[in-house]
């Protein structure tokens, strides 16, 4: 019978907005857990993909997915200033991953950047992604932040302007500049392989 009104109480909070689960999460009711667990089933997979795409590693990813959702639970009362949920989950990922990649380099590929082609041998394709890696870390967070959204997170425009509470057109426009930023600062390296 325990579990049948847990189940109930659970099923129950499906129903809640973004806000009100955070409103109860905020509370020190006994309610709180299940509306941290409802956070958790709605953006896990979504938190998870993004984290392992900048990653590129499982078991980084993991450590980190788990502490992305244990700082969300001890900051969601004193830094959540009620904006974009997923926007919050993501920035805080976002952080752990840039204290990851601090300790590590990763390599990152951007498939869909456009940049020429290089058929090179491994090493070559591992100079060529960490090239990459460093090019989309000296471009402003203003540009990374939305490339890194929609080249790893593979979110549309309009999601992106959700999270960082801008219009669409907005983001399509610090994508496509972002782009243009990153092969600006690899043009150099082009021009020293097609020498």
């Amino acid at each position: 019978m325990g579990n049948n009104a847990e189940s109930r109480m659970k099923k129950n909070f499906s129903t809640y907005s973004n806000r009100e689960l955070v409103k109860i999460m905020r509370g020190d009711k006994p309610d709180s857990d299940y509306a941290f667990a409802e956070i958790y089933d709605r953006f896990g997979l979504r938190i998870n993909a993004y984290i392992r795409t900048i990653t590129g590693n499982k078991q980084t990813a993991d450590d980190i997915f788990q502490e992305t959702f244990i700082r969300f639970f001890q900051k969601v009362r004193s830094d959540f200033k009620q904006g974009s949920l997923i926007g919050f989950l993501i920035t805080i990922a976002r952080n752990l991953c840039l204290n990851a990649k601090r300790d590590k380099i990763h390599s990152i590929s951007l498939d869909d950047i456009e940049l020429p082609n290089t058929d090179n041998n491994s090493i070559e394709d591992k100079e060529f992604s960490e090239l990459l890696a460093m090019s989309l870390d000296l471009l402003d967070i203003e540009y990374r932040e939305p490339i890194v959204l929609r080249y790893f997170d593979e979110l549309r425009y309009d999601e992106i302007g959700s999270i960082l509470g801008i219009t669409a057109a907005r983001a399509r426009y610090l994508v496509f500049t972002g782009k243009q930023k990153m092969k600006a600062i690899l043009s150099p390296y082009f021009e020293e392989i097609n020498k």
